[in-house]
């Protein structure tokens, strides 16, 4: 299975890109898709997650409000749709994919650690202006 995301860039505060994560299989062969973000020197941090099935999604508490995550089956295709974009939004960002012959924990997959997404991309990286 192969994840390629696509997206990522330079862009001022306050700006807005739309990441994407194309998964070479099919979407619904997985449990949840999640996006992840690692800035340097930070640990990587879970940004969104969505369960497949149900469509549920979960935020972190930063990104709230700001970051949409959205599949579209039919494309085999993860988004993440982020607006007033921050410096500290600053980060590769990376999508995972929890396999279909996992549970999904919590609504929007939130209590799935980060053992469970087998699959990743190779990253994008977002830069944000001040």
């Amino acid at each position: 299975v192969r994840l390629v995301e696509s997206g990522g860039g330079s862009v001022q505060a306050g700006g807005s890109l739309r990441l994407s994560c194309v998964v070479s299989d099919y979407l619904n062969n997985h449990r949840c898709m999640g996006w992840f973000r690692q800035a340097p020197g930070r640990e990587r941090e879970r940004v969104a997650s969505i369960n497949i099935d149900a469509g549920a999604t979960y935020y972190v508490d930063s990104v709230k409000g700001r970051f949409t995550i959205f599949q579209d089956i039919a494309k085999n295709t993860v988004y993440l749709e982020m607006n007033s974009l921050k410096p500290e939004d600053t980060a590769m960002y990376y999508c995972a994919a929890v396999p279909g012959h996992m549970t999904g924990l919590g609504p929007g997959c939130q209590f799935n650690p980060v053992t469970h997404f087998l699959y990743w991309g190779q990253g994008t990286r977002i830069t944000v202006s001040s």
